[in-house]
């Protein structure tokens, strides 16, 4: 049974690399929803997760991921624990995830955990899957699963800010789907709404680029510090009042900016 190979790991696992005590009972707890999904799993230790999967390989593997993720949200937000659930299919995925819908994603965020769809971020590069799970892991820091009335650009943005932050990528190539719309002449007119990160929405992509390109403006004009003080103020006391209390703009203005800013850096001024 998976609880005693977790006290098992508990005992024997690397003291050099033990993630908090907490995250021990935490994770025997989360196997125990779906204890048939565990037989036989495999448990890996990262610094500040537990990794639980199909085989050794895997689970070692995500963890180093997982550790390398970490880092970069703990140098941003604050450090995360989590549990990380790799499933062997992807309908166990969303099992898991359940009510969530979570087809075409590569992980999601719950309380406390992180759950891989095995087909999905297989498919990924080796960039993609740190994106991925730094992107993930910012969401179990920040508690996204708990405040669904956060406005999704900057729930969703602000995790892509943080998962791209390492990235070698440009711009161009992050946000290549609103790039064609915006060569094309067709700049996005608002912020994107809950509604359009929703699993199979026609420009979900695009929505996830438009937020992340959001959160990267701010971060450029107002700093880093800018915008994770934002995101804690939106928790408190909504975004309205946050956007004006620490950087002293409307929603409107933000808006209009941010804008002109997606056209500076997708528009075909940008490529030449």
């Amino acid at each position: 049974m998976l609880a005693a190979v977790l006290v098992a790991f508990a005992v024997a696992g690397p003291s050099s690399a033990a993630p908090p005590d907490t995250l021990l009972p935490a994770a025997r707890a989360i196997a125990r929803e779906h204890p048939g999904m565990w037989t036989q799993a495999a448990v890996a230790r990262g610094e500040r997760t537990i990794v639980i999967g199909r085989s050794t390989r895997q689970v070692a593997e995500i963890a180093a991921v997982a550790d390398r993720a970490g880092r970069t949200v703990a140098r941003v937000w604050g450090p995360v624990d989590a549990v990380v659930l790799v499933p062997g299919t992807e309908a166990q995925a969303a099992e898991l995830a359940a009510p969530a819908h979570v087809e075409g994603f590569a992980a999601f965020a719950g309380v406390g955990r992180v759950i891989v769809d095995p087909s999905g971020f297989g498919r990924l590069s080796e960039t993609g899957r740190q994106v991925v799970l730094t992107h993930e892991l910012t969401h179990v820091a920040t508690g996204a699963a708990l405040t669904g009335d956060m406005p999704a650009w900057l729930v969703e943005g602000f995790a892509d800010y943080v998962g791209y932050l390492d990235a070698p990528l440009s711009v161009r190539a992050v946000a290549a789907e609103l790039a064609e719309e915006v060569r094309a002449g067709s700049p996005p007119r608002e912020l994107p709404g809950r509604a359009r990160f929703q699993a199979g929405s026609a420009r979900l992509a695009q929505a996830y680029e438009e937020a992340w390109l959001a959160c990267r403006y701010i971060a450029e004009r107002f700093g880093e510090h800018a915008l994770v003080n934002l995101y804690r103020a939106a928790l408190r006391s909504g975004v309205t009042a946050a956007l004006e209390d620490t950087l002293g703009m409307t929603l409107p203005a933000l808006t209009e900016a941010w804008r002109g800013y997606v056209v500076r850096q997708l528009g075909p001024a940008a490529a030449s």
